[in-house]
């Protein structure tokens, strides 16, 4: 029984679980969101009560919660650590963990610009890892209520603040034997799954991120990664490793 009883707590222990925020508003449009603060729909929400309920399946005791400055993901993480039954606790949030500047793209239809650039053009606007979206022009409807002097971001701009601070800021705990959630944004996790699956640049262009899907990762004691998987079996998306 002791084996077993250490094996359980083993078992407890270096688990880092991401999700993406619920279903906004602009997701439902298809329209490129980026630093927009757009909030959750309906749907949105159950996504993260849902996610909120499969985190607690787990039966985990979680010793930190992040997020990013926008309302998606901090309040996707309210909703499920409301189910959690921690909704007094604290949470970290940084704009290290926000989604990617979509620039001149930003609040624009998804389909409206692939009528008239090409899905081609538009898929590296999306998807590759050295190409940003044009900038953000000062005559750009959110360029005031963004308010900063960034003007796009490609992947690898995402990718150069989401990892330093999760070596900085979250690696460390996992390594002393914490759990971590993080809700944040499809871009941002995309970056940080390059560095932890050691996904290629050129595998990240396929990789898609459900939302409300919480992704649990597991490390051994040396931060190798022991096991990962989707909680959510029925919308599991495919999961690149070591690419």
């Amino acid at each position: 029984n002791s084996y077993n009883g250490s094996y359980y707590i083993l078992y407890k222990m270096n688990n880092l679980i991401l999700v993406r925020h619920g279903q906004s508003f602009w997701n439902k449009e298809r329209r490129f969101t980026g630093w927009a603060d757009i909030d959750l729909t309906e749907q949105g929400k159950s996504e993260a009560e849902l996610a909120g309920q499969l985190i607690k399946e787990l039966n985990i005791e979680f010793h930190g919660f992040f997020t990013s400055q926008l309302k998606r993901a901090t309040n996707s993480l309210l909703i499920i650590l409301k189910v959690l039954n921690k909704s007094d606790t604290e949470i970290i949030k940084t704009t290290a963990l926000n989604e990617r500047h979509y620039g001149g793209l930003t609040s624009l239809n998804k389909d409206e610009i692939i009528k008239k650039y090409g899905s081609k053009q538009v898929k590296i606007w999306r998807r590759s890892f050295d190409v940003s979206p044009p900038p953000m022009e000062s005559s750009h409807p959110y360029k005031d209520k963004i308010k900063s002097d960034v003007l796009s971001e490609s992947l690898r701009d995402t990718f150069d603040r989401v990892v330093p601070y999760y070596e900085k800021s979250i690696k460390p705990l996992i390594y002393s034997k914490k759990n971590i959630l993080i809700v944040f944004h499809g871009n941002s996790i995309r970056a940080l799954l390059m560095k932890i699956l050691n996904v290629s640049k050129e595998k990240i262009v396929e990789f898609e991120i459900p939302t409300g899907n919480p992704l649990l990762i597991q490390f051994n004691d040396d931060m190798k990664i022991k096991k990962y998987k989707y909680l959510d079996k029925k919308r599991e998306k495919k999961i690149f490793f070591n690419v």
